[in-house]
């Protein structure tokens, strides 16, 4: 159980990390949302990193 929630800390650092990339800076508010999702929704969104041109695009997908 604990190494389950170890990796999904590091798929959501991650994710993060992708995003600040693909965006350059990100908002506070994606910040603490990202760490807040599920995983499932991680998941949408690491599958529409490609489609992605701004926070809203994100938003969108998490919420």
């Amino acid at each position: 159980m604990k190494e389950r929630k170890e990796d999904e800390k590091r798929e959501k650092k991650t994710v993060l990390s992708l995003l600040k990339v693909k965006l350059g800076n990100v908002s506070n508010q994606l910040e603490q949302a990202i760490p807040n999702s599920s995983i499932e929704k991680l998941n949408t969104l690491t599958l529409s990193i490609f489609a992605i041109t701004n926070e809203d695009d994100v938003l969108k997908i998490i919420n």
